[in-house]
């Protein structure tokens, strides 16, 4: 197989100046939206970029359990490497891939953690084994076999099998405010549609058209 004869035109739709919101937020809002109702695999699924303190780049995929006017809210194990990264180094890139819409979104900003009481009040919101997992995985960190996570997870169930499951003080959540936030539509003859949202001193945005 020649991986570099793989191509395909992208024609699904295009994007313009008159078409956008004036915040990226609602533009985003908008394109989620279309993202769920073409019932795409994992539409709020988003690849975090972050920084070590060598320089070295890390990506992984997390789900996005928030969006509003502050920005784009996550969680995750707090000693986990993408964490670790984001206590040395705050800034942060956000992708959305939405393929098949021929869209893509990116996020560029700060990561700072959310408050105590609202990562207590998503926590108990999962379903109870993503809970009870949450206190088995050491996120990031070597472990010998799958059979020894599940084992761990086994024990913490046992530990937790009446009652709640309590918010492990290891365990937390990052709201990523955004600088810039890039909204890409896919064109015919790789003429892609590009506009960039940048975020100005008084809060407002200025939008430019980016070339492809």
């Amino acid at each position: 197989m020649k991986i570099d004869d793989i191509r395909r035109s992208y024609t699904k739709d295009k994007l313009d100046a008159d078409n956008l919101a004036a915040d990226p937020i609602v533009q985003f809002e908008q394109w989620l939206k279309d993202a769920i109702a073409a019932e795409l695999p994992d539409p709020t699924a988003m690849c975090v970029a972050t920084v070590d303190a060598s320089g070295q780049p890390s990506q992984r995929l997390v789900l996005l359990k928030d969006v509003n006017s502050s920005g784009f809210t996550f969680y995750t194990n707090l000693g986990s490497r993408k964490a670790s990264e984001l206590a040395v180094n705050p800034k942060v890139s956000l992708h959305f891939p939405w393929h098949p819409l021929e869209r893509q979104v990116i996020v560029y900003g700060t990561a700072e953690r959310v408050p105590s009481s609202q990562v207590v009040k998503y926590f108990l919101s999962r379903p109870k084994e993503s809970q009870l997992a949450a206190w088995a995985s050491e996120q990031s960190r070597p472990i010998s076999t799958r059979h020894a996570l599940m084992q761990k997870f086994a024990e913490i169930k046992h530990k937790f099998a009446h009652g709640e499951v309590p918010l492990p003080s290891f365990w937390g959540g990052f709201l990523v405010k955004p600088s810039k936030i890039e909204f890409w539509q896919g064109g015919e003859h790789r003429l892609h549609d590009r506009f960039m949202y940048q975020r100005q001193a008084d809060g407002s945005w200025q939008i430019e058209r980016l070339c492809p």
